[in-house]
């Protein structure tokens, strides 16, 4: 148990921290994955910038590796192609 003031604050502070970057988190993987499994190319253009920024987001502050944004982004990115290309040739 913490000795220190200071550190039983920054004990709680760190809760409070992990608990809203558990949700954005859990948020942004729930808004990827129907994404992923969309089909409607209008609904897909629409939710892409959303998706886009709380990623981006998340990276900004370091609950994901900006690396592992890049790739989620672009995957979003290239099944977003795939679906309007798909569109097309119907």
């Amino acid at each position: 148990m913490a000795n220190h003031k200071s550190s039983e604050k920054r004990i709680r502070s760190t809760k409070t921290k992990q608990t809203l970057n558990k949700f954005q988190g859990k948020t942004v993987r729930n808004a990827i994955k129907k994404a992923r499994t969309a089909t409607d190319p209008e609904e897909l253009t629409k939710k892409l910038p959303e998706i886009v920024a709380m990623v981006d987001k998340l990276a900004k502050k370091n609950v994901i590796h900006k690396n592992k944004a890049a790739n989620l982004k672009s995957k979003l990115m290239k099944k977003a192609f795939s679906v309007k290309a798909k569109e097309k040739t119907e």
